[in-house]
């Protein structure tokens, strides 16, 4: 994601042109695939809209920030998310205790921390703060997974309406983050939650049980379940300890 490469039609958010909305998902560019718009802010608000029409951002250190709806939309049913034998086994015996919203923090640090394969990290001191922000107002959640009382997998995400959308997940031990994911979604079920947005696709999702969804059909269930209220256990923090 280079800015000197971007090119028309590109939107900038904040401007006269772009002044409080974001263009038609439909507008987003085939390559690279789903870029929409330029600029804006990282506020609460901002966020919340963009996230309601299916944009969220991502961008590197030093660009401005990138606004993106891609073209299939990686998704997972909560109803539908793959448990192998030897996952099954490890969620039943690895001593993992398995919360939400203890340590949204933590959570999204380690996410941020630097990976084997790349030294570099797209959640700058600006998303954090973000993110931040929109779990101290009860839009973003975190998972948290831990073995001998210690963080070694979760990740975090944005829960609007019966709609959760993925972010971001990290893990410090085997499996970690696909028991934090697994987890999620049975909670996510129990819970009236519709769907979870996977963003893009990964192999590591598909081997959950993601799969690819076409941007309109995507935008089509999102307008629903971004207005259809959860269960009032949703997040419920005397009930956020599993084992």
């Amino acid at each position: 994601m280079n800015a000197h490469r971007f090119q028309e039609p590109l939107y900038w958010v904040g401007t006269r042109r772009m002044a409080t909305a974001f263009p038609p998902v439909a507008q987003a560019l085939d390559e690279p695939n789903g870029l929409l718009a330029i600029g804006g802010d990282l506020s609460v608000d901002t966020l919340l809209n963009a996230y309601r029409q299916g944009i969220f951002p991502w961008y590197s250190p030093g660009q401005p920030i990138l606004w993106w709806s891609p073209d299939p939309r990686a998704v997972l049913l909560p109803q539908e998310v793959h448990v192998s034998r030897s996952l099954a086994k490890r969620l039943r015996n690895g001593g993992f205790e398995l919360s939400y919203d203890r340590d949204f923090a933590a959570v999204i640090d380690a996410c941020a921390a630097p990976r084997d394969t790349d030294a570099g990290t797209w959640i700058t001191a600006e998303m954090r703060s973000a993110y931040l922000a929109l779990h101290a107002r009860g839009h973003a959640h975190s998972i948290e997974c831990r073995r001998d009382g210690q963080l070694c997998g979760g990740l975090y995400g944005v829960a609007i309406g019966s709609m959760f959308f993925g972010e971001s997940m990290f893990s410090r031990a085997s499996d970690s983050s696909k028991i934090a994911l697994v987890t999620l979604c049975h909670w996510l079920q129990e819970w009236g939650y519709g769907l979870v947005d996977c963003q893009v696709h990964t192999e590591h999702l598909a081997s959950l049980g993601a799969r690819d969804m076409p941007r309109e059909e995507f935008v089509t269930r999102l307008r629903t379940l971004v207005d259809k209220p959860p269960s009032p256990r949703a997040w419920r923090i005397d009930d956020a300890v599993a084992s």
